[in-house]
């Protein structure tokens, strides 16, 4: 595994083959999503969608805690256009996560609180330890959280998001799993090597697949049936013809491992 230049202040970034590893590394703030977080991460995610040696990203924070959210010092006594900013940047944020080709899993310790939670929420994947928790406390402080609003009330049932809402109160990871919020829970010993595994796992498809079904995914799934049916029709019938796609029907047929050309 080595260091990435991208790496800077507030994000370390490493790659070991083809799986990218992103760490929030600002304990001492609960890695809170400030501007300058919010950037750093923007930059990197930038990057790191353009680079096709890369196939999985894993989101990971270090301390014990994954994100308090906003960093509240710099929501205190800003004025609107600084306000609109903060919030703003980190809209932009989710929407490139979800963007970028590559997959990206979210390893989850401590709690994922507000837009910690929104970050949680907005990652393809999430593996949290069995402590963590998760929550949208803002309605307590007298600002509700609207923007992690729209991650949760995607990722959960509608019911489940407003109680989170409204009340603030935390989650447990094995409710999280049951409505959704994340795909796995393991024990806290075992995050840092399941998320690995896990990220392995999708690495091994093919990259253009893989990238072709995470744009997919997220475009069909805001649309009516019959229109996300006429639109897949058309993205599978694309994806029939690639490269890797007509080697791995082959590959299956012939009882074959295939070998992928990510094209």
């Amino acid at each position: 595994m080595t260091l990435d230049p991208m790496s800077n202040d507030a994000v370390e970034v490493t790659v070991d083959g083809a799986i990218a590893h992103v760490t929030m590394n600002h304990p001492q703030t609960r890695n809170a999503l400030s501007l300058v977080m919010m950037r750093s991460l923007i930059d990197v995610f930038t990057r790191l969608g353009e680079r096709s040696d890369v196939h999985a990203i894993i989101l990971s924070t270090a301390g014990h805690v994954f994100s308090s959210g906003h960093d509240l010092k710099e929501v205190r006594g800003a004025d609107h256009p600084a306000q609109q900013e903060i919030f703003t940047t980190c809209s932009d944020l989710m929407l490139l996560i979800q963007r970028i080709p590559q997959p990206v899993i979210a390893q989850v310790q401590g709690v994922a609180t507000a837009a910690g939670c929104q970050l949680v929420a907005t990652c393809d994947l999430a593996v949290a330890a069995e402590s963590a928790r998760f929550g949208t406390p803002g309605v307590r402080i007298g600002l509700f959280c609207s923007t992690p609003m729209v991650a949760l009330s995607r990722a959960v049932p509608r019911k489940t998001a407003m109680r989170m809402l409204l009340t603030g109160d935390l989650l447990g990871a094995q409710d999280a799993l049951t409505h959704g919020l994340v795909s796995d829970v393991v024990p806290d010993e075992e995050l840092a090597e399941a998320t690995a595994a896990l990220a392995s796992k999708v690495a091994e498809a093919s990259a253009a697949t893989v990238a072709i079904g995470k744009r997919a995914f997220y475009e069909q799934v805001e649309l009516p049936t019959a229109d996300a049916y006429a639109r897949m029709a058309e993205v599978m019938a694309d994806n029939a013809v690639m490269h890797d796609a007509q080697e791995g029907i082959d590959a299956f047929l012939t009882k074959r491992e295939p070998e992928w050309q990510h094209r």
